[in-house]
């Protein structure tokens, strides 16, 4: 099994193409993170997860799975995952793809279960499923909101969403893409007059989101840092493919309803978890929907004394 690295530079330029400021991250600030376990800046989440979506597209062409995926409408890319461990730069991190499992019934789905490795230890373990419809089946109600260009950017809605507005750049795609270890001319080729955009890329502005949401409750990101611990997004192809350069994407976030007495900014805060949301055009289609789940690092460091 091939085996890829991260650098600190490529931590950099995934973080700065999606607007990422997390502590965890900063190759100079990691350590004001109030007991940090990890000794240095970490690989972004999202950024692993789409090292690992090039990985599966690169499985699936090889099998000649697209085909398959186009003969049954499965528009629906899902991905679920669960993190293990932080994985840092220098580590030999490798992504296992499980045979793929194709099934009819009671509904067509295509799935891998998949597991990420770094030095040998697990980071990240989960499953990509392709289906005709998605498996994060939550939905904004935007009743009475209108078109979300005319709200203002970093508000708080009448519906509790908060609301971040992302400009989609090609520029910001490739960025990601050589961060996260891929071929950005697979997606963004001005002289072959191609122009996409990769499935985890609008996704990864989540994180750009939440941390504003929590800078707007005055969250203390060195005292009381987060950390994912799990991601279940669902992502329409169909419209992705006609997302192109300087599109406005409108992100939600929220928390869950046993979450929203303490959000972020509760230096007590317990396990948060938020349903999230991309929308794009004026009728506010709904590009992706996610459940994203984060805990105190405090949390994590008693589990680990506990285990000890």
């Amino acid at each position: 099994m091939n085996s890829e690295i991260f650098s600190k530079l490529h931590i950099d330029v995934a973080r700065n193409s999606t607007d990422d400021f997390n502590l965890f991250h900063d190759s100079k600030k990691w350590g004001r993170i109030n007991r940090n376990p990890f000794a240095g800046p970490i690989v972004m989440g999202f950024q692993l997860e789409s090292l690992v979506e090039g990985k599966v597209a690169d499985f699936r062409r090889k099998l000649g799975e697209e085909r398959l995926i186009a003969e049954h409408g499965l528009h629906f890319s899902n991905y679920q995952f669960t993190f293990a461990n932080a994985v840092k730069p220098g580590q030999h991190v490798a992504v296992e793809i499980k045979q793929s499992q194709f099934k009819l019934e009671p509904e067509p789905v295509l799935s891998n279960r998949i597991a990420v490795k770094a030095d040998g230890g697990l980071a990240l373990m989960g499953f990509k499923k392709e289906t005709a419809r998605p498996l994060v089946t939550g939905k904004p109600d935007l009743l009475g909101i209108g078109e979300m260009r005319i709200q203002p950017d970093r508000c708080f809605l009448p519906n509790g969403y908060f609301l971040k507005r992302k400009f989609m750049m090609n520029s910001n795609a490739k960025n990601f893409l050589c961060g996260s270890l891929r071929d950005q001319s697979e997606y963004i080729d001005e002289i072959q007059d191609v122009v996409g955009f990769p499935e985890l890329f609008p996704c990864a502005l989540l994180s750009s989101a939440l941390l504003e949401k929590a800078l707007k409750w005055q969250h203390d990101f060195e005292r009381n840092p987060m950390v994912y611990t799990s991601h279940k997004i669902s992502i329409d192809r169909r419209l992705l493919a006609e997302l192109r350069s300087n599109d406005a994407l409108h992100i939600l976030i929220k928390p869950a309803a046993n979450c929203a007495e303490h959000d972020f900014g509760d230096l007590r805060a317990t396990p948060l978890d938020y349903e999230c949301y991309g929308l794009f055009r004026a009728d506010n289609a709904l590009l992706f929907s996610a459940e994203i789940s984060l805990v105190p690092l405090e949390t994590i460091l008693q589990a680990m004394a506990a285990s000890a």
